[in-house]
């Protein structure tokens, strides 16, 4: 299949992602973007993990940055037997896949993926690391297609010179809604939450939207409610972390406030992406608590006290009765209507 990141911003071309080449796996550090453009260089498996854990890429980028990750694993492991060589996959597949609790489930299909397409390659003689690389790319491949169709069901639902409000970022749904907007050539303001405490609204979407040519503001996760009122905000949409069967969605923590405030005022909030075959209901998604620290800084810098302290819940989860639809890459469903979905399509291919 045809490369699919044409047209997109700096932050969604595949090498900017992740990428494995010659014994290292190099990332964007989405941490420090766009204020500097500087990558992370990692050498084995674990630092890829390790990579992952402290959000050096985010959204769907873990996804790429776990197949990529695999790759060096192989590589690693070049000298192995066979035998040993799958053995060494095997945990690398796991210490990647839990590097990030809330998201292990989808991040198992790309790993345990990744050690059978190695099995096949080594019963056949063949390198197992260039098959996993290419097998990283492929999935890439296939996301951005797929969101490319989920994109245009939810521009459909922004009216020309409309106003979107996003939280957190995206990733491929990002850069697939702009690219769209370009291209049916509507005129679309965009607000973006900044996203405390890691800012991705205020540096990753937003750059993504202003790079693309879009009137984009950025404001503090405490001003939504003044937005909604002082401006004519169209739609809110976000993409999840996760999708269970019962219609509750976790993503970034913030996220269930501003449906709340959507809500009362009158907002469609739209969420993005696939639902997952494995999380029945909202008890199967588990709430990742991180470093209690990064709250208390901002660029290495404490802005409290030191009697103080913090907590860093990661994701919230909202209900489905903020939810206007979940939209697919086969249309528009009722958050409680999921199983139409996956009737349609059991199995997740979207990973």
């Amino acid at each position: 299949m045809e490369r699919q990141d044409g047209q997109m911003p700096t932050l969604l071309q595949y090498e900017n992602v992740a990428w494995y080449e010659a014994g290292r796996v190099r990332i964007l550090d989405r941490r420090i973007y766009p204020t500097r453009v500087e990558y992370v260089d990692c050498w084995t498996y674990q630092e890829v993990a390790q990579a992952i854990a402290d959000m050096v890429t985010q959204s769907a980028g873990p996804y790429t940055a776990a197949g990529m990750g695999m790759a060096l694993a192989s590589e690693q492991s070049k000298g192995f037997s066979p035998g040993e060589r799958v053995a060494f996959l095997e945990q690398a597949a796991e210490t990647i896949a839990t590097a990030r609790p809330t998201t292990a489930n989808r991040m198992r299909l790309i790993t345990e993926s990744c050690v059978k397409a190695a099995k096949t390659a080594l019963d056949q003689q063949a390198d197992p690391t260039e098959t996993i690389k290419q097998m990283t790319i492929d999935s890439l491949n296939r996301r951005y297609f797929i969101m490319n169709k989920v994109a245009g069901y939810l521009i459909d639902q922004i009216p020309d010179n409309g106003t979107v409000l996003t939280q957190c970022f995206g990733e491929t749904i990002v850069g697939m809604l702009l690219r769209r907007a370009k291209e049916q050539g509507k005129k679309l303001r965009f607000f973006c939450a900044e996203t405390r405490p890691y800012l991705q609204g205020a540096r990753l979407t937003a750059s993504c939207c202003a790079e693309m040519g879009f009137d984009t503001t950025v404001v503090s996760d405490n001003m939504i409610a003044y937005i909604m009122t002082h401006e004519k905000i169209d739609l809110y949409t976000s993409a999840a972390d996760t999708i269970a069967q019962d219609g509750y969605i976790a993503n970034k923590v913030g996220t269930y406030q501003i449906a709340l405030l959507a809500n009362r005022f009158g907002i469609p909030y739209f969420v993005t992406g696939i639902p997952d075959v494995d999380k029945k209901t909202q008890a199967d998604i588990t709430i990742e608590m991180r470093d209690p620290a990064q709250v208390m800084e901002m660029n290495g810098i404490r802005h409290t006290s030191t009697r103080v302290k913090a907590i860093y819940p990661s994701f919230d989860v909202t209900p489905p009765e903020l939810i206007g639809g979940i939209v697919t890459d086969r249309g528009i469903y009722s958050p409680y209507d999921l199983a139409s979905y996956l009737g349609e399509q059991p199995k997740n291919t979207f990973y």
